[in-house]
């Protein structure tokens, strides 16, 4: 059933990708995991450990990780250790792209950061991220929902059997500092 849901995915995802005014990186690597877009921040303010301040109408670059090409690419690994290691694998080697994105944009002195959602954020931040909850409940349960067809397709074990235990979306952010630092190629 996991790879009939995912060929369908396959099939809508070029719309979805369409409707969101997403973008591929201009990036001469073909394993870039992310498409982005840049975005007005509409949350609360939030503080960075680095000192940068995240307030309401900041510009931000939005990370989208490309979930149909890491579940197409993760279908065939049955351990989720395994899994999780590849995913961070793949972010790491994506982050200098999203760095010279920033720094090559036309709006590069005014973008803040980066933020992106995920219920993933274990290992996040070795990567130089920020995990911050979201504190809107309508929102918070919005993404969890939203969640939920990535989740029963990439686990190997039944994910519904413990669907009060699944983790909870939180956002993820990095200053433009932080991430040039970590980051530059």
């Amino acid at each position: 059933m996991k790879g009939y849901l995912l060929s369908i995915w396959n099939i809508l995802d070029p719309l979805y990708f369409s409707c969101t005014r997403l973008m591929y990186l201009p990036t001469k690597e073909a394993d870039n995991i992310f498409r982005v877009r840049l975005t007005r921040y509409k949350g609360r303010d939030v503080m960075l450990s680095d000192g940068t301040q995240i307030k309401k109408n900041d510009m931000l670059v939005k990370i989208h990780l490309h979930n149909v090409r890491l579940l197409n690419e993760l279908k065939h690994v049955h351990s989720e250790i395994k899994k999780a290691r590849l995913i961070y694998q793949r972010v790491q080697r994506s982050l200098p792209a999203i760095e010279r994105y920033i720094r090559d944009h036309e709006y590069s002195n005014e973008i803040r950061g980066i933020i992106g959602i995920t219920s993933l954020n274990r290992g996040c931040e070795r990567l130089g991220f920020e995990v911050i909850a979201i504190s809107h409940p309508v929102y918070k349960w919005f993404k969890w929902i939203s969640h939920l067809p990535i989740m029963f397709l990439s686990t190997t074990k039944p994910a519904f059997k413990k669907i009060g235990k699944l983790p909870a979306s939180s956002y993820l952010f990095m200053s433009k500092d932080k991430l040039s630092s970590m980051h530059k190629t």
